[in-house]
């Protein structure tokens, strides 16, 4: 006898556990035992039928069949500041294991980018106070005389590659932001030069100099 033919002599579906399968096998013995008048054929069959299908093995199930997803791998970052980006250097990070690996920086780093330390590959992340980085852009917002932001000037600016003197036109001190092409990120791969980008901010205004404060009075007299 099969387990198809035992299944449909017991009256169950495939699948089905122990619990119904003796309570299957008890309602039809009932119905053909000799001893209740039924068919001892029909009670052979029967038995044959439970015997089969208890010694059956069981059907996996789908979620017992489903592989074990492997672990997913650790991932390292290594966070550097914009002027590592711009200008590379040398950087100590903890790998895996308790070790603490030296790494040496190439510029031009963008956020995104791998950098590879023996056996172990970390992901760069960039974050500065005064400076950030987008795509291949430097920003850096300083704070100037709010003189500057209405008639423009001249004004020192600290970058990554050093102090930059920068004129402030009228149109970009209205809006407030100075670009200096060149002066961002350097090329890397297939990575562009990109630009800083000031961004002028009102600060305190500066003290005015004796000198200036007498070239006021000399010109006040003057007109009067």
């Amino acid at each position: 006898m099969t387990a198809r033919m035992a299944r449909e002599r017991l009256g169950v579906g495939p699948g089905a556990d122990g619990h119904a399968l003796r309570a299957a096998f008890r309602e039809a013995a009932k119905r053909c035992h000799p001893d209740r008048g039924g068919d001892p054929l029909a009670f052979r069959e029967v038995m044959e039928a439970y015997r089969v299908l208890r010694e059956e093995p069981l059907e996996p199930v789908a979620w017992g069949l489903a592989p074990i997803p492997p672990t997913a791998p650790v991932r390292l970052v290594i966070e550097i500041s914009p002027d590592a980006a711009v200008l590379g250097g040398e950087a100590v990070v903890d790998a895996p294991g308790g070790r603490r690996l030296k790494i040496q920086l190439p510029p031009g780093l963008r956020p995104g980018d791998r950098v590879r330390a023996g056996q172990d590959a970390f992901e760069v992340t960039i974050r500065g106070d005064a400076a950030i980085v987008r795509g291949d852009d430097l920003w850096i917002t300083v704070k100037v005389d709010p003189a500057v932001l209405t008639d423009g000037g001249r004004l020192s600016v600290a970058t990554p590659r050093g102090e930059r003197t920068v004129w402030v036109s009228r149109k970009a001190a209205a809006r407030a932001l100075v670009r200096l092409p060149g002066e961002g990120l350097p090329e890397r791969d297939s990575r562009r030069q990109g630009d800083l980008f000031v961004r002028l901010a009102a600060g305190a205004a500066r003290a005015e100099s004796p000198a200036r404060v007498l070239l006021r009075q000399f010109a006040a007299a003057w007109a009067a």
